[in-house]
């Protein structure tokens, strides 16, 4: 199975990726993930991604298609992408790039844009170890201090609320028609993701049961 997950920052997908990840076996594949391994090990593919970077521009739709293809010819089972694609060209160039076995389904975890904010804006981050808290879900015992480390906590200036309120403006536009385009031949899959962590990997697992039963049933056919 080739899936898709999509949900805006602060939705839980990178949690949700990793459950998947070790409850069905797909094999997960972070585009953040494959640029950094790409540029620390110098590949030419790295090399070109970062003569972008280091512009400050975007890296081509091109370039990073070709990264995700040469992760993909190395995985014998299913995959699950995760960061890409972002805009609707990248999903038509994925297709495109995938003849015979398209993309089978798109997850979206859906929040909304004011749940997204209290998680991000609660986020504070301890200075010395790094160890993460949420002023509402996980505080610390002492307010302001780490339980691990006893060091500082701080909010990362990417998450104050004006801030995050821009990363979501943006966010939601470049998605908005990414969402369409799935939705369009019935591959996107919407699950809520303002409950638990449980509820919603039991929700995408229902899913994706429901959809290798089709595929089981179309072979038998």
């Amino acid at each position: 199975m080739r899936l898709i997950l999509l949900g805006a920052p602060g939705s839980g997908k990178g949690t949700q990726a990793e459950r998947l990840s070790q409850s069905i076996g797909l094999a997960h594949i972070a585009s953040g993930d494959l640029f950094r391994k790409a540029v620390s090990e110098g590949t030419e593919l790295g090399k070109v991604a970062k003569s972008y970077m280091d512009k400050g521009l975007l890296v081509p739709d091109e370039v990073t298609i070709k990264m995700i293809l040469k992760r993909i010819s190395e995985i014998d089972q299913g995959f699950m992408l995760d960061g890409f694609p972002r805009t609707i060209e990248q999903a038509q160039a994925l297709d495109k790039a995938l003849p015979g076995h398209p993309i089978d389904k798109a997850i979206y975890i859906s929040v909304s844009e004011e749940e997204l904010v209290r998680r991000l804006s609660g986020r504070r981050i301890c200075r010395e170890c790094q160890a993460p808290y949420h002023v509402v879900s996980s505080p610390p015992k002492t307010p302001g201090k780490c339980d691990v480390c006893g060091g500082e906590l701080y909010q990362r200036s990417d998450d104050t609320e004006e801030t995050v309120r821009k990363r979501l403006e943006v966010y939601f536009a470049q998605t908005a028609p990414l969402i369409e385009y799935y939705k369009r031949d019935a591959r996107l899959a919407e699950v809520d993701g303002q409950r638990s962590i449980e509820e919603v990997s039991r929700d995408i697992l229902s899913l994706l049961s429901q959809k290798k039963s089709e595929y089981n049933h179309q072979v038998a056919e």
